[in-house]
């Protein structure tokens, strides 16, 4: 059973060497030992299990954050980047609706949203348009809104819990132009 305080005691302790100009990689170990001798073993058992899963998760993270680096500096934008997945998998799943259990392929929400940008294109929107999305969570969500993007349009999505005087005060502040509701 660990001690009370031990925490307390080696994050002190991590503070005062840090504090006597001690380099931090002294400061952790020393942190370490204060923790584990005031009775942490539970805690480094608890890392020893869930170590590979923990190791899997860090390794995900880092792969999307390199991934979203390479977007950034080529300049791809969401829609891009959509095209791209939905060209090199077109009948892969995209959304899956939990409550009716409708589910929609890369190919399906490249067509629907499509439509979509190709409408507000006739109906004469230009890019930097504000329209307002006021819709519950469904995959036409995702679809108008991946359209909107294609078409260069600003959505403004609204919470639909939203009522009366939050509800105007928030159309009002979008400046939208077209609102889009469910």
């Amino acid at each position: 059973m660990r001690a009370p305080g031990a925490g307390t005691a080696s994050v002190a302790s991590l503070a005062l060497l840090w504090f006597l100009g001690l380099p931090w990689t002294w400061s952790a170990a020393a942190a370490f030992c204060v923790y584990v001798g005031g009775g942490g073993w539970r805690f480094l058992r608890i890392v020893c299990k869930t170590a590979r899963r923990d190791l899997f998760g860090l390794s995900v993270l880092i792969r999307v954050r390199l991934e979203l680096r390479r977007h950034r500096r080529a300049g791809d934008t969401i829609p891009c980047i959509f095209q791209a997945v939905a060209r090199r998998q077109p009948e892969r799943l995209a959304l899956v609706d939990a409550s009716s259990g409708i589910c929609w392929t890369f190919a399906q929400l490249d067509t629907y949203s499509n439509a979509v940008a190709n409408l507000f294109r006739q109906l004469g929107f230009a890019p930097g348009d504000v329209v307002a999305v006021f819709l519950e969570g469904r995959p036409e969500f995702v679809g108008l809104w991946l359209g909107l993007a294609k078409a260069g349009v600003v959505a403004a999505l609204l919470n639909v819990n939203l009522r009366r005087e939050p509800l105007a005060f928030c159309l009002g502040t979008s400046a939208a132009k077209a609102l889009i509701y469910g």
